[in-house]
């Protein structure tokens, strides 16, 4: 395993960190072996949020962070752990956003879950534009404050959101955020236009999600073929394939299974090791519903693609912007 400052900030983390949305995932028992086998294999960052469940259906926010809570009574004095903060996990006005209400709420239920007095990283999942950024980044210091949470950190934000984010902390002499979380994949390269160069500027750590798009670049998807039985998208997502796999996406996979195999190398290894080549990334989240998805993830560390090989994917992938969730 490979670790890395996180931005600035002194805490080294794992160049992957396993995501606990477990989308496909309804076992309980099998998702706590997940997290186990992440462990071992020297992971040490474990990302999860208040609204995550298993299955990821709807009806489960929360057992995520329970299944998480398990885990952290043999490993607790080891792991970097991340919660996030909201979205929506009920129908009561105050049920979601980023009020000082909502988040100091939240954040007593995340540590009930988790039986634990702090978690490392507290990130606001959303920009909540209905909550003035001063009330939001003073909660989020008072968390430190009270020991809480160690630090701060933002998701799904353009890169304005959090340069005033940054800007009402350093004017109120609050402890800064130290990371952005993203999407990040050869079907979304969104953070390149704006993001990255704010975090070449500021320095703050980047976490990345979705490496493989939601399971397009996985390996599983072959271009010109059905989906496979019983996958994502001859199931849950069999309305969306055929507009997801269109040629771009079919042109993007042909290279990449030339890199793999180049390298014997997974598509999914190769993907999200793609990703991490970027130097503003400091983590890659992976969302790995099973023991093996995770011996499968770690093999993307290790081993660099060439400067060809990154300027063959660049090019085929080059304008993508796909919301994919």
């Amino acid at each position: 395993m490979e670790y890395v400052n996180f931005g600035k900030a002194g805490v080294k983390v794992s160049r992957l960190a396993l995501g606990l949305a477990f989308r496909r995932q309804p076992d309980a028992d099998i998702a706590e072996r997940t997290v186990e086998r992440a462990i071992e294999l020297g992971i040490n960052f474990l990302d999860c949020a208040n609204a995550y469940g298993l299955n990821n259906d709807g009806t489960t926010r929360g057992t995520s962070e329970e299944v998480l809570g398990r885990v952290l009574k043999r490993h607790r004095g080891d792991l970097f752990i991340s919660s996030e903060v909201y979205a929506s996990i009920g129908n009561g006005p105050n049920d979601g956003g980023s009020s000082r209400y909502h988040i100091l709420r939240e954040i007593d239920r995340t540590l009930t879950r988790l039986d634990t007095d702090h978690i490392d990283l507290y990130i606001l999942h959303e920009y909540d534009d209905s909550t003035p950024v001063e009330e939001t980044m003073r909660a989020m210091d008072d968390l430190v404050t009270a020991g809480k949470i160690r630090y701060a950190g933002v998701s799904n934000h353009r890169a304005w959101q959090v340069i005033k984010a940054l800007w009402t902390q350093d004017k109120l002499g609050l402890d800064p955020l130290i990371c952005v979380q993203e999407p990040y994949n050869l079907l979304n390269r969104d953070v390149e236009a704006e993001m990255l160069p704010a975090i070449r500027s500021h320095g703050f750590g980047l976490m990345t999600y979705s490496p493989l798009a939601v399971g397009l670049l996985s390996g599983v998807y072959v271009p010109g073929e059905a989906p496979p039985a019983g996958s994502l998208y001859a199931t849950a997502r069999a309305d969306l394939f055929g507009g997801a796999m269109d040629a771009s996406a079919r042109a993007i996979l042909d290279v990449l299974h030339d890199v793999a195999a180049a390298h014997e190398k997974t598509v999914a290894q190769t993907a999200i090791n793609w990703v991490l080549s970027h130097p503003e990334v400091s983590v890659a989240i992976t969302g790995g519903d099973t023991p093996e998805h995770m011996d499968d993830n770690i093999g993307a560390l290790g081993w660099p693609i060439s400067d060809a090989e990154r300027s063959r994917l660049d090019a085929v992938s080059i304008g993508q912007r796909r919301v994919l969730k």
